[in-house]
């Protein structure tokens, strides 16, 4: 399976999403990828957000009430799953809709008059289904959902980024007008204050939420959380450090923090 639902307790509403921790590319969408194996490496280097699931599980581990944690098993590069599927997207004026044709540096990634169908609809919808599962499964249980995204980006902004020069701080919290309530917003700023400056929408903005949920249903709550890597690892695409502990522990006081 192409991912991973994770279970919590019984009673939390939070739902730790980590959707582009993974480097796994399976050999049939490898084949339709065009780089070299050594420029692959270098691309997966930059565009995977390094650690962000061994975050999400030790902050789970040291959460007072387990949160649930969805996890994606697969590179961003197979499909992205928090991407519009259509029109909507904005990043497919860089080649990166929900199936990626162009790389961080603007390189050929697939061909472009490829057809992404395939893709979507062998790894983009099932993951799709099964997140609106999960969250349908947190308002059945405790009639709300808290969906905290855990991202990670880098020190200085890659040439696929739209908005790359704004700040980048330590942590940048991005919010939905809708989904984002600002209790949700303010205890992220308190979790996270110790490890630096907490910006806001920048360099990344908005949340992920299902789309059946997607400005319909307040009871479903959003955050991203996107960390600046050079807290806690080398980059590109190096070795964990000390800061990967505090991170987990600030996203722990995040989840502690959500009302049971």
């Amino acid at each position: 399976m192409s991912y991973a639902v994770l279970p919590g307790a019984p009673d939390s509403p939070v739902l730790l999403h980590v959707p582009h921790s993974a480097r796994g590319i399976p050999a049939g969408v490898r084949a339709g990828i065009v780089l070299d194996d050594a420029a692959l490496e270098r691309e997966l280097d930059h565009i995977t957000d390094a650690h962000t699931a061994e975050i999400a599980a030790a902050a789970a581990e040291l959460a007072g009430l387990t949160p649930w944690r969805f996890v994606n098993r697969l590179s961003r590069l197979v499909v992205d799953p928090e991407r519009f599927p259509d029109e909507r997207e904005e990043m497919l004026a860089v080649g990166m809709g929900a199936v990626y044709t162009r790389t961080t540096h603007g390189q050929v990634l697939r061909r472009a008059d490829g057809d992404p169908e395939p893709l979507v609809e062998r790894y983009f919808r099932p993951y799709a289904r099964a997140m609106a599962d999960a969250v349908a499964d947190r308002l059945a249980a405790t009639g709300r959902a808290v969906i905290v995204d855990v991202h990670s980006y880098p020190a200085k902004a890659l040439p696929y980024e739209l908005h790359g020069a704004g700040p980048r701080p330590p942590v940048c919290l991005g919010t939905d007008s809708f989904h984002t309530p600002p209790e949700l917003l303010t205890a992220a700023r308190e979790a996270f204050a110790g490890i630096g400056e907490t910006g806001l929408d920048s360099p990344f903005a908005g949340t992920y939420v299902p789309l059946e949920f997607y400005g319909r249903d307040p009871r479903v709550a959003a955050l991203m959380v996107e960390i600046r890597r050079d807290t806690y690892m080398t980059e590109p695409g190096g070795p964990a450090g000390p800061g990967l502990g505090r991170l987990a522990e600030a996203l722990a006081r995040l989840v502690d923090a959500v009302p049971r």
